[in-house]
């Protein structure tokens, strides 16, 4: 696997790059209620915690050829709460803990803007979901291929940013902000864009055509 330093692009957005570029659909996983345990701002590596189930699921997409990308939204890191360094010690804790299942990712997307942060991120961008620009970028930088790609998420704007990617579909999941927006979420589904939704990442994996055929 290449390994490539994450570096801040010329639009503001966090890009690390692992793996190698290759055509293969991509699993899209946002990361807070995701991956890991929602934390409000996450940027402690001491509350970082998996959730049960995302390591088995991203080992099961790497087994599978998938390209696995983590897309996330980081506005603490617009606001001021915390910076890169911070990210990226969480984001080395979540690495190590995927490992212990046999899991990796094979880039990571941060997006810092929001209306309400701080300048220059006080605004909305394109590559902040639900708009597609970190799914378009990790998928240029791997050779990944869109259409068939599926993204998971537990919020309606993961499944507006796959939908405007042009994925095939999205799963909304309920570990990170619970059934609330699970009707929001579910109004994304176009004619070729599909939402299903899963308690969590353990179940979603078995609704997800790549990864549960």
């Amino acid at each position: 696997m290449a390994s490539h330093t994450p570096f801040v692009d010329d639009d503001g957005v966090w890009v690390e790059i692992l793996g190698q570029t290759r055509s293969a659909p991509a699993l899209f996983l946002d990361r807070d209620g995701v991956v890991v345990v929602e934390a409000h701002y996450l940027h402690e590596v001491e509350k970082t915690e998996l959730i049960p189930g995302a390591g088995e699921t991203i080992a099961l997409a790497n087994q599978r050829g998938l390209h696995v990308v983590l897309v996330t939204n980081q506005s603490g890191v617009g606001r001021g709460y915390y910076g890169w360094a911070e990210f990226q010690a969480v984001q080395n804790k979540i690495k190590a803990d995927l490992a212990a299942f046999g899991a990796h990712v094979d880039a990571v997307c941060a997006c810092p803007y929001h209306p309400d942060a701080v300048a220059p991120y006080d605004r909305d961008h394109g590559d902040r979901k639900p708009n597609p620009g970190m799914l378009l970028k990790a998928a240029a930088a791997l050779g990944a291929d869109l259409a068939p790609s599926w993204i998971v998420g537990d919020l309606p704007t993961d499944m507006g940013a796959g939908r405007n990617a042009g994925l095939s579909g999205g799963v909304h999941v309920l570990t990170g902000f619970g059934p609330g927006l699970r009707g929001e979420a579910l109004a994304h589904a176009t004619d070729g864009f599909q939402v299903l939704g899963a308690d969590n990442i353990d179940e979603a994996r078995r609704l997800i055509p790549l990864l549960s055929g």
